[in-house]
């Protein structure tokens, strides 16, 4: 569940990160991916009424355990 990933802080920086790129530019991307891996684990529980608690999810897993 998306509720069980713990608090992130956020810290914006005024400085060009020049090391990266010549641009200066910083990712944020990361921080939209933190519920990802719980949401898919629970679509998949709702699709297919397993539980599956690790990760990667494979289908070995699933029949294992159905």
């Amino acid at each position: 569940m998306n509720a069980d990933v713990p608090d992130i802080d956020v810290i914006f920086l005024d400085y060009p990160d020049t090391i990266m790129n010549e641009y200066g530019a910083r990712g944020i991307g990361e921080i939209g991916l933190t519920g990802c891996a719980s949401a898919l684990a629970s679509a998949t529980f709702h699709a297919t009424g397993v539980r599956v608690r690790e990760l990667p999810i494979r289908i070995e897993k699933l029949l294992a355990r159905s």
